[in-house]
């Protein structure tokens, strides 16, 4: 077996048949640890015979890496429940599996797109991630919110892009925000990081700033407004959500 597609989900009917369905064509299998899904998820995976496992949320890290233990392909490629590969992307995957195994690991361009939008601005034109590696490779770290992948290989860039649906609607944003904003604080206060006023207050007018003006985001018309905004306001609840934790241990026990 040659390419196993690593896929997590949680209640992901909107976004699951359009990965699978651009998955389908080069993957001998595709994995999907699903951490309990209420939505048609289930369904949809079934439908392109996909192996379901449950598995109770872990964290980004560990349980982008309980799909991947489960692949049983040489090649693995992860992919999440809102990214749609691109033809050209396809082909130079099947390219690369099918190729020599100098080059061991691979980062793919996600093109963000956001409310039915492509956005080129504000920081959102150019996202790398590692997506393609020989399972021997390496793993992704432990951490709860924004993992990386640990390798001692050197790694190489596919210039052909993968579309990544960001938000579908303001609720989806809102939902994921939410989500995000609790995940990110309590993996601060695993740390020890402590929330300042200065990044409650000042770091979302910087980041404001740099998103929209510096960083060129007014060019995305209102959704390059509407999303330097978000993005700021993300900074602040986050930080607001430590300090909650530390005032009467806010979100310590919440669960998916």
């Amino acid at each position: 077996m040659k390419l196993s597609a690593a896929v997590m989900t949680f209640n992901e009917e909107k976004n699951l048949e359009r990965t699978l369905k651009a998955l389908a064509d080069i993957c001998d299998e595709i994995v999907i640890v699903d951490s309990g899904s209420t939505d048609s998820t289930k369904k949809i995976a079934e439908k392109y015979r996909a192996k379901f496992i449950h598995q109770p949320w872990l964290g980004y890290g560990k349980q982008r890496n309980a799909a991947i233990e489960n692949c049983n392909g040489k090649w693995i490629l992860t992919v999440d429940a809102d990214e749609e590969l691109s033809s050209r992307l396809k082909q130079k995957i099947v390219e690369i599996i099918n190729g020599n195994e100098d080059k061991k690991v691979y980062e793919i361009n996600r093109l963000s797109i956001c409310f039915g939008k492509q956005i080129k601005h504000g920081g959102w034109g150019t996202s790398y991630a590692v997506r393609l590696f020989l399972k021997t490779a390496g793993r992704f770290n432990d951490s709860t919110v924004h993992e990386s992948f640990v390798t001692q290989e050197e790694i190489f860039k596919i210039k052909e892009d993968i579309y990544h649906h960001s938000y579908l609607t303001l609720e989806d944003y809102f939902s994921k925000f939410n989500r995000y904003t609790t995940e990110g604080a309590l993996e601060y206060y695993k740390k020890g990081k402590k929330a300042s006023i200065g990044q409650i207050v000042f770091n979302p007018m910087y980041k404001f700033i740099r998103m929209y003006i510096i960083r060129l985001g007014f060019l995305d018309g209102i959704e390059g407004f509407l999303l330097a905004s978000t993005s700021s306001m993300y900074s602040m609840v986050k930080y607001f959500k430590l300090r909650e934790i530390y005032r009467n241990g806010s979100y310590i026990n919440k669960k998916n």
